[in-house]
């Protein structure tokens, strides 16, 4: 069944028995939250429904709340009451439409947290969207307590995954490499599982992930709910719609994109921590008539207003909670210029039509594309132009390219204004100031008191002219460079400060969700900028003879350099080598972050292609060949020991000499991965020796772990 979202109705569908209501009191409550709704409505815009009337659990609505969600998206309004009601979903939407929330509130909302096993899966195709997925996941979770989320994915240490598998996580985010890794050592058991998410579906096929996906969807129960969400319906999809989903309702949403021509768009890279900061020195430094400032919850409004004000800046807060005769006076105020920045929420600022506001700064990264769109509307009327900041944290860069892609418009970066810009601009002002003053009546007095004064003390004019200046000044008129941080690396948390961005160094934030020390280089490639004028090509380490297939060098690439499947083109696996066709402009952070990268146990070592690569007398042959295998060499080795002692047995041997080739077969990996507590047992031995091409590759054992 296919549903456009505007024809979407769940009304005549029984919700989820776990958290049904009598019908009447239900009513009853939908009646009363639409007229206070309706209260506190703004006319110059049409209300859509609350969360409040999309079936979830009050305590849900309430974190949906305190995470800073005001109104649903139109994917979450059409979605959540459908996965709600418990039938499968084919979600066709944009990255950026918000599509995060409107599974996980209903998989949060009928999780049975008396049940310490994993019972929600959601597959990603990259690490950084599996950490952002987790990352919304823990957001609503810390606000109900109870649930475990635990991201699992390539590049991060398997006893930080194994040890959340045993405290028994009941949502698991992962990657489908890590996934299947895990469900081959028996760690991750999904035999329960109630509720199974495929996000960003088709970037996962053209990833080459179709077979692991559809491996992990075999190995789930036959009972269980499944959502798909993808930009695009290819036939592969639709085939995978139709095979392993029941009667999906199928819902498409379009995203409002369209952004006025005559506002600048820019933003600004900086860590959560000195956003602040960040913020004070734009407005030191740009000139503006008005301007709004957008976050996301009622309680960050009055704080950051109340924070600008101690700065010395006209600021006041509009949320949902201020009356509308205060919400009025305040709207006055800005127009009148009694006021020059307003902080507020996206539906407190609904309707607001102010020709004075001049720029728009996204204080806070909006959940979807529309209500950036939305936003940056309020500047740029009546015909003049505009300006619109967005602040980005380094977690937050696939945000960012999710506004430019849906949006169609690229935003570009502004650099943190420096101390020494700060202070001309002070010292502009204060001259600006000084003239502005000498045209007051009462500087005939002033100059009478001060010459006396000057005349009776021996005292120079410019002194005593210095000294009321610093009388009037409230702290150190000129900023200072901040001290630089002491950025020892312990135990590999340390963080590279951002080339020429002073103090606006890496975010360190994040909840426990993640690893800290293992993502960093994921977080620096989210800012990685590409100019899409052309392809170059490069080399990696690993060839035929390590048994890599496209989809390997594929994942682990775009995994570690922050790449997608649309930055690659011809890939050319050769004996000992590949040649990888990538952008030609691509910054040098992208390299340092492939530095530790490893395809089938051995390091990549990326390099430029200079054209005089020789081979090691292997032919060169296609992707596609790479699907097709000769014929097995000798086995490798045997599975690792138990885990009593805490520490599985090593795994198998070097696997043996293949016939037609004198090169040795695949390598058996180490034995397993450590043991769990209570004489677990130790993970199966090493890799698999890849199907060769004229070379017979070794069987190393059993499959171990990839390394993506």
């Amino acid at each position: 069944m296919k549903v456009d979202e505007s024809e979407v109705s769940n009304a005549d569908e029984a919700p989820f028995e776990d958290n049904a209501a009598p019908v009447e009191k239900a009513e009853q409550k939908n009646d009363k939250k639409k007229a206070d709704k309706a209260d506190k409505a703004d006319n110059d815009e049409p209300q859509g429904p609350g969360f409040d009337e999309l079936d979830l659990p009050d305590e849900v609505v309430a974190a949906v709340t305190k995470v800073g969600y005001e109104s649903p998206s139109p994917i979450q309004a059409a979605t959540i009451p459908t996965l709600m009601s418990g039938r499968d979903v084919v979600g066709l939407a944009q990255t950026g439409t918000g599509k995060t929330a409107a599974f996980a509130l209903p998989v949060l909302a009928r999780i049975d947290r008396k049940v310490r096993a994993p019972q929600a899966l959601v597959l990603a195709p990259t690490r950084e969207l599996a950490l952002q997925v987790a990352d919304s996941f823990q957001s609503f979770a810390d606000h109900l307590g109870g649930i475990s989320v635990l991201p699992i994915y390539g590049g991060q240490s398997y006893g930080i995954q194994l040890s959340g598998l045993r405290r028994g996580a009941q949502v698991i985010v992962g990657t489908p490499g890590r996934v299947i890794d895990h469900l081959q050592k028996g760690s991750l058991d999904i035999s329960d599982l109630r509720f199974l998410v495929l996000d960003e579906a088709d970037e996962m096929l053209n990833m080459g992930f179709q077979e692991d996906v559809e491996r992990i969807l075999a190995d789930t129960p036959a009972e269980k709910q499944v959502a798909l969400f993808s930009a695009t319906m290819p036939a592969a999809i639709r085939r995978l719609s139709k095979q392993y989903l029941n009667d999906p309702q199928e819902i498409t949403v379009k995203s409002q994109t369209r952004t006025a021509d005559n506002i600048r768009q820019r933003f600004l890279m900086t860590a959560h921590r000195n956003k602040l900061d960040a913020l004070t020195r734009v407005l030191e430094v740009e000139e503006f008539e008005a301007m709004i400032v957008f976050v996301r919850t009622k309680h960050e409004t009055e704080e950051l207003a109340e924070k600008l004000r101690a700065r010395g800046f006209t600021a006041a807060a509009i949320n949902g909670d201020i009356a509308q005769n205060q919400r009025e006076r305040t709207i006055d105020q800005l127009k009148n210029g009694r006021l020059d920045i307003l902080v507020a929420t996206d539906v407190a600022a609904r309707g607001l039509d102010v020709d004075r506001i001049s720029h728009v700064v996204n204080f806070d990264i909006p959940h979807d594309t529309e209500s950036y769109v939305h936003r940056i509307g309020r500047t740029g009327r009546a015909g003049r132009s505009g300006e619109a900041l967005l602040f980005v944290t380094p977690r937050e860069g696939r945000l960012l390219r999710s506004i430019e892609r849906a949006t169609k418009s690229t935003l570009h970066e502004m650099t943190p204004p420096s101390v020494d810009e700060v202070n001309d601009s002070r010292k502009s002002k204060f001259m600006d100031a000084i003239t502005e003053a000498l045209a007051d009546d009462q500087v005939p007095v002033f100059r009478e008191l001060i010459q006396s004064y000057a005349d009776e003390h021996d005292t120079p004019l410019a002194d005593i002219a210095a000294a009321l200046a610093a009388s009037s000044q409230n702290g150190d008129f000129l900023m200072k460079e901040p001290p630089r941080r002491k950025r020892d690396d312990r135990d590999g948390r340390g963080r590279d400060s951002r080339e020429g961005r002073g103090r606006f160094e890496e975010d360190r934030g994040g909840r426990g969700v993640r690893d800290r020390r293992s993502d960093h280089a994921a977080r620096k490639a989210e800012r990685a900028e590409f100019t899409r004028d052309g392809m170059s090509k490069f080399r990696i380490s690993v060839g035929r003879r390590q048994h890599v297939r496209p989809g390997a060098i594929v994942g682990a690439i775009a995994n570690e350099g922050g790449l997608t499947s649309k930055d690659f083109g011809h890939i050319d696996i050769r004996g000992d080598h590949t040649l990888v066709e990538l952008p030609a402009n691509m910054p040098q952070q992208v390299f340092e972050n492939l530095k530790d990268t490893r395809i089938s146990g051995q390091l990549i070592h990326i390099t430029p292609d200079d054209g005089t690569n020789v081979d090691d007398g292997s032919h060169a042959y296609d992707d596609r060949d790479d699907r097709r295998g000769g014929g097995r060499g000798g086995r490798g080795g045997f599975r690792g020991g138990r885990g009593g002692d805490d520490r599985g047995g090593r795994g198998g041997y070097r696997g043996g000499r293949g016939r037609d080739d004198d090169d040795r077969g695949g390598r058996g990996g180490r034995g397993g991965y450590r043991g769990g507590r209570d004489d677990e047992r130790g993970g199966r031995g090493g890799y698999r020796g890849g199907r060769g091409g004229d070379e017979r590759g070794g069987r190393g054992g059993y499959r171990g772990g990839r390394d993506y």
